[in-house]
């Protein structure tokens, strides 16, 4: 299963659920796309990676503060998990493809 298309996730960060849309393109060990939130703001992801099932992203968010998310995840057919690293600590985050 490809890590293109599109994903919902939900991190369980330090002040509850938050969901996120998140939408990849694959080109070779790259990931690439855009992470939008459910208030609509939408950042692009960078430094993404593909090794097999492992997956990685950066992005830097404004809401609810200014942030580097680093996103580290295993994709398991349409199901994806792992945990997410800023500055405030570190969390869990799981989603599915295309639901």
């Amino acid at each position: 299963m490809s890590a293109a298309g599109t994903w919902k996730l939900a991190m369980q960060t330090p002040i509850g659920e938050r969901k996120v849309t998140l939408s990849l393109g694959v080109s070779g060990a790259a990931l690439t796309g855009t992470m939008s939130a459910e208030d609509g703001n939408a950042v692009d992801i960078y430094d993404g990676k593909i090794a097999g099932n492992a997956a990685s992203w950066k992005a830097n968010i404004k809401n609810p503060m200014p942030l580097t998310l680093e996103f580290a995840g295993d994709i398991d057919g349409d199901r994806i998990s792992g945990t997410v690293n800023a500055a405030v600590g570190s969390w869990p985050f799981a989603g599915s493809k295309g639901a």
